[in-house]
């Protein structure tokens, strides 16, 4: 499943100490293994290989150019939703005809960048979306490809932030829309509209979902005859992140390939938190214990700031020693783990039972290698955490920890004040 275990008492990545990894690295930091980011993008390609589809990775998960050409390396194409997950996966050096590119909120920027570019598909989310690449496109005399997303009205059983195949959220068009916009293809001379999409959330444990839009989404190409070349199934598959029984990438093709097959259409899947949720991990540092009348808190050196998904989501990550001490079985004891932020909701974890922690002790937040350093932030003026690979045996700093000039790097005072 990943490759954080135990070797005695002592937590390691791959098959190096992770408490030598923050003697040299200050901590809060995030940790990856390449090995489990790699096995994770092997397993979904070895699971769907007998329709060769592209695997196009969600940036929005986990950006840093070194996870992403790590992957565009061995194969993986780009799922991107801004101008600049574009920037990085060129530098990442992905393939532009590997690149599709979602986001209900392109700028005109954005997509004049992406057709220079020479991305494989947009995957349009409105009308004036679709308007808006038209007249660019015809600007730039260019052809275009893109894909109409789909919102086919399902709900996952996910947390309702995450949930976005519903009928109420702002994703995607309904089928008549979608129907509409198929039926006046004239309208849109320098657009090649070749393709469907959908995603219907994340952190999705079971196929029902998945295999309900899929239908729907292919009985509607057939009740009108659509023609399309391509189907982007989205992404969402979830991982474990506590008592979570998800579907396995092999369990998941064996469910959905046989529909796939009968739709003779080139697939393309858009995982994110699949491939890197269990690649990383968060360390961080105990700062202080304190007890009052109701509870027992850690606080730690990393915070909302560092992983907000638990203030966000109240998501769950297990939270461990990174060094058991011998006693510590008989010495745990039910604490909060809390942040340094200034705010109630700075927490890490809740009622977890821990051993007796003790200033300088380190805790290892797993999991977090999908929307964990993405989602950082530099509130209450923190710089963000370094951000660190293990790769073959060695030690890579994938990112550096900010500095405090880099909080304020591009601010200025008006002279008028100085």
């Amino acid at each position: 499943m990943h490759e954080f275990t135990f070797k005695g008492n002592e937590l390691y990545c791959e098959d190096i100490k992770i408490s030598a990894i923050a003697g040299r690295v200050p901590t809060p930091f995030y940790l990856y293994s390449y090995k489990t980011l790699l096995d994770h993008y092997r397993k979904l390609r070895l699971a769907f290989s007998a329709i060769s589809p592209l695997i196009c990775f969600s940036v929005k998960s986990n950006s840093n150019i070194a996870i992403l050409r790590a992957l565009v390396k061995n194969g993986a194409g780009l799922d991107i939703v801004s101008g600049g997950e574009l920037y990085r996966a060129r530098l990442a050096g992905a393939d532009p005809k590997k690149i599709v590119y979602a986001g209900v909120g392109k700028r005109p920027d954005e997509i004049e960048d992406a057709i220079n570019a020479g991305i494989l598909f947009f995957n349009v989310e409105s009308e004036e979306e679709l308007d808006a690449i038209q007249r660019i496109a015809a600007s730039l005399e260019r052809r275009v490809n893109v894909a109409i997303r789909i919102n086919p009205d399902v709900v996952p059983r996910t947390h309702s932030h995450i949930a976005t195949g519903k009928g109420d959220t702002k994703f995607g068009l309904d089928f008549e829309t979608v129907h509409k916009i198929f039926n006046s293809q004239w309208r849109y001379p320098n657009l090649n509209i070749r393709g469907v999409h959908i995603h219907i959330g994340s952190q999705i444990v079971d196929g029902d979902p998945f295999e309900e839009a899929i239908k729907k989404v292919l009985s509607f190409l057939k009740k009108y005859k659509i023609e399309v070349g391509h189907f982007n199934i989205g992404g969402g598959l979830g991982i474990i992140y506590s008592i979570e029984n998800p579907q396995t990438a092999k369990n998941f093709a064996k469910r959905v390939l046989p529909i796939l097959k009968r739709a003779r259409l080139k697939i393309i899947l858009e995982p994110g938190r699949f491939i890197s949720g269990n690649s990383g991990i968060l360390v961080t540092k105990v700062l202080y214990t304190k007890i009052t009348p109701r509870n027992t808190f850690v606080i730690v050196d990393g915070g909302m700031s560092d992983l907000i998904r638990p203030s966000l989501y109240t998501a769950y990550h297990k939270i461990v020693p990174v060094k058991v001490k011998q006693d510590s079985a008989q010495t745990c004891e039910k604490v909060d783990v809390v942040g340094p932020i200034c705010e109630s909701g700075d927490y890490l974890g809740k009622d977890r039972f821990l051993p007796m922690m003790r200033k300088g002790d380190l805790l290892a937040v797993m999991g977090a290698g999908a929307y964990g350093f993405a989602m950082s932030s530099n509130y209450n003026s923190r710089p963000r955490a370094a951000e660190v690979m293990v790769m073959k045996g060695k030690v890579h700093i994938i990112r550096r920890q900010e500095s405090y000039a880099d909080l304020v790097r591009g601010e200025s005072i008006p002279k008028e004040l100085k």
